[in-house]
């Protein structure tokens, strides 16, 4: 039956397995291995089938029982609350066309992906649909206002089997991602309708995140699919770089483990529990040589498909892994990197904001047990928007959307034009800095300037609108899309040598291969030099402010938001201001500067984003 269709009973049991399997957490590290396995054993059995025409002879995708099995595993990564179809960039994907062009075609709203997804389940009673991380977190208003409970109702509708924590599950801390797996009501803010929010009816994996007391995982570690026979080990691992990108709030009494350490450890559990295929979900990921969906990075020329960290990782888990399913750098990819044995393995990731899907054939050998490596076949589709919407997730988004409606509506500005987040220095990046350095004025006068990290950007400001509210006109809601996260905006005083040397860590130590360049307010400008190496990018004598060089021995009051004040980011020396001063959330920062400087007649035009010269 649709996964829609599931009975309450069928939904029941595996909830109850899920809380049985987690809760045996709680027992000594060494009983680690051999209590989860079981309960991970009966949560995995599904309980979905789609129909299906099998092939009785030695290959099938339905009742066949020969020696070849093919198993669907439909994957995406990065959703991050995009209920509705996310606008702007942040809506479309770009297509490589036949003759070398490219197309761009709109994508994405779980209205689509719903569709697209029970599509391709049917005529696949083995199918298996699974996650890289960030299902939650700098989610729109529609989800992030009532802390992700409406993505949640949702991955549940859309039949999640599993997924692996990202870093932006643990934006809230890990009791309130421990709550979005179990249930149970905000403990602040309490319920948010007349029914106590459910939970999860899917495992979140946490392999390589440990409790620092105790030294155990704060969820499973991995989880096993099981139907008629064929079995389907994962494992859940983020970033182990998670506490340099999260608020320390965040990662509070948390240790981050190394991915491919962690991965080949639960590799051997699952090995001696008879379970020996394997697929790693990620969350970390990799930069392809083409933003195009469709690019064939295993194509001569390609070299070696992706770089970034996941192309380590993946050299060196085990071959016992037969596929890793990432995230992280909302890339999109369907490559095949080496295992330490030299045998093609594929690894994938389906772009970000449910824009694209991952259809990934696994072809179990019954006789063996493991994946005939050599047959499995992946690609990325897309979720296009010209296909009937799903109309339980029409009703989801309704349902939440009227509870949302009457905060996200609020007008708080006006703009005559897209203003957007892309490029090393964005419009909007601009607008967000000097939206900080005039919170930070009317905080203390003597602030000098704003510095704003780009990962903090979510989304771009669009000018058509969205909803009723016409034309240029800003939402409250729209605003909490471009900034969700709370963050406070802080003051800190930093020596004039400080404030270069955190220019140069944009593009030094952990930042040096994908650099991470601020957004800078008014006033200030530098030079970034990109044909050389390291910190040399920045050309020191070249940083002004209001069109004076920066002393290296004043003292100069600096605004930024509650992350990069804490070091965030690889910025230590953020981290290290003086006389801090902590003032409200960096989105009522923004909405101040909007109604104070637009209006119906008079909006804010894009900036220029002239203030960093770039050379190339």
């Amino acid at each position: 039956m649709p996964a829609t269709a599931q009975s309450h009973e069928s939904r029941r049991r595996r909830r109850t397995n899920r809380l049985l399997a987690v809760a045996a957490t709680v027992v000594t590290a060494g009983a680690l291995a051999a209590a989860a396995l079981p309960a991970s054993a009966n949560a995995g059995e599904s309980h979905r089938g789609h129909g299906g025409h099998g092939d009785h002879g030695g290959h099938g995708n339905g009742h066949g029982h020969g020696r070849y099995q093919d198993v669907q595993l439909l994957s995406f990564n990065d959703l991050h609350g995009n209920l509705e179809p996310p606008t702007g960039s942040s809506g479309r994907v770009a297509e490589l066309q036949p003759d070398g062009t490219t197309k761009t075609i709109d994508a994405g709203g779980v209205e689509y992906l719903a569709t697209h997804l029970r599509e391709a389940r049917e005529d696949n009673r083995y199918s298996i649909t699974a996650a890289g991380g960030d299902m939650v977190g700098a989610s729109p208003l529609l989800s992030g206002l009532f802390h992700d409970e409406p993505t949640i109702e949702a991955l549940n509708a859309l039949g999640l089997d599993v997924t692996s924590v990202g870093n932006h599950e643990f934006d809230e801390g890990a009791a309130e991602l421990g709550r979005l797996q179990d249930g149970g009501c905000h403990p602040t803010e309490g319920c948010y309708t007349d029914k106590e929010f459910k939970g999860a009816d899917f495992p979140y994996l946490a392999a390589n995140v440990l409790d620092e007391k105790s030294g155990r995982p704060v969820l499973k570690p991995y989880w096993v699919w099981k139907q008629k026979g064929v079995k389907v080990g994962f494992i859940g691992v983020t970033l182990e770089g998670t506490p340099d990108i999260v608020s320390a709030e965040g990662v509070k009494g948390l240790s981050f483990k190394d991915e491919v350490e962690t991965i080949n450890k639960y590799a051997k559990v699952l090995q001696r529990q008879g379970v020996k295929s394997i697929v790693a979900l990620v969350h970390e990921g990799g930069f392809p040589a083409s933003s195009s969906y469709n690019y064939d990075c295993d194509s001569p020329g390609a070299g070696d498909g992706i770089s970034g960290p996941i192309a380590d990782i993946a050299k060196n888990v085990t071959p016992q892994v037969d596929a890793l399913v990432t995230g992280h750098t909302h890339a999109a990819y369907a490559c095949t990197i080496p295992d330490p044995s030299g045998n093609p393995r594929t690894v994938t990731s389906a772009a970000s904001f449910g824009r694209l899907y991952t259809d990934t054939t696994l072809t179990y050998d019954r006789r063996t047990g493991d994946i005939a490596r050599t047959a499995v076949k992946s690609a990325n589709h897309v979720v296009t928007r010209d296909v009937p919407k799903a109309p339980d997730m029409t009703r989801l988004i309704d349902r939440w959307n009227t509870l949302a409606a009457p905060i996200g509506n609020r007008p708080v500005g006006y703009i005559s034009g897209d203003i957007d987040r892309d490029g090393t220095e964005s419009p909007l990046g601009d607008l967000i800095a000097d939206a900080q350095l005039a919170y930070g004025r009317t905080q203390d006068p003597e602030t000098d300037l704003a510095l704003m990290n780009p990962g903090g950007i979510r989304a771009p400001l669009t000018y058509a609108s969205t909803g009723s509210e016409g034309d240029g006109v800003v939402t409250f809601a729209e605003g909490f899309t471009v900034q969700p996260f709370a963050n406070t905006v802080n003051l800190k005083d930093y020596t004039g040598a400080q404030l270069i040397q955190v220019l140069k860590e944009q593009v030094s130590g952990p930042n040096e291969a994908a650099p991470k360049i601020l957004q800078v307010s008014a006033g200030l400008t530098y030079t970034l030099d990109l044909t050389k190496t390291g910190a040399d990018r920045v050309v020191t004598d070249s940083v002004r402010l209001d069109g004076a060089p920066v002393d290296p021995a004043a003292t100069y009051r600096v605004a930024s938001n509650s992350f990069l004040a804490g070091g965030g980011d690889g910025f230590t020396t953020l981290g290290e201001g003086a006389n801090e001063l902590v003032g409200a959330d960096d989105l009522a920062a923004l909405e101040q500067y909007l109604t104070a400087n637009s209006s119906a007649t008079a909006p804010i035009a894009p900036p220029a984003a002239d203030r960093i010269t770039v050379v190339q």
